[in-house]
């Protein structure tokens, strides 16, 4: 990555869905919301998204919804409320049209959360935006698909 921001001493405060979660700066206390840069997760409400994606992958909403949860579990797992951790930010990218920082977020054991939802099958590349890490995401995301790991155990797209 060629032009990064990087921000340290930051601690998850509480998770949004899969693919976004809030964290604290624990010097200045402040809080805020990031969408993980690359990836999308299914949806967990009813909304335009799901509707779209129902319509697109012929998948009924009830079933989308109940993927964004289970994407949702797994990150809970794979995290925990008060855990110190990385933000990572492309230049380019530092926001989303809803305000919420977006951004590569590096956990306590240097492992890339990102990375850890698609690699498992519970995220996939979000290929509308481009981002450093797509052609990564996108190759581990057939890999997860193909063998059949996390949401690809359910059905065979999302």
């Amino acid at each position: 990555m060629e032009t990064i921001t990087i921000k340290n001493l930051l601690r998850i405060v509480k998770y949004v869905d899969g693919d976004g979660i809030i964290l604290e700066d624990i010097i200045s206390k402040n809080e805020f919301e990031v969408r993980f840069l690359g990836i999308d997760a299914p949806e967990m409400k009813y909304c335009n998204k799901v509707k779209k994606d129902e319509k697109e992958l012929n998948i009924p909403a009830e079933l989308l919804i109940k993927l964004g949860y289970a994407s949702l579990d797994y990150l809970k797992k794979k995290t925990k409320v008060g855990e110190f951790c990385t933000l990572i930010q492309e230049k380019n990218n530092l926001k989303d049209k809803y305000g919420r920082y977006l951004g590569y977020l590096v956990l306590e054991n240097g492992k890339v959360l990102n990375e850890i939802m698609v690699e498992n099958g519970y995220a996939k590349p979000y290929n509308e935006v481009f981002c450093e890490m797509l052609p990564k995401y996108q190759e581990l995301f057939l890999k997860a698909k193909s063998k059949k790991k996390g949401l690809f155990k359910i059905i065979n797209n999302f």
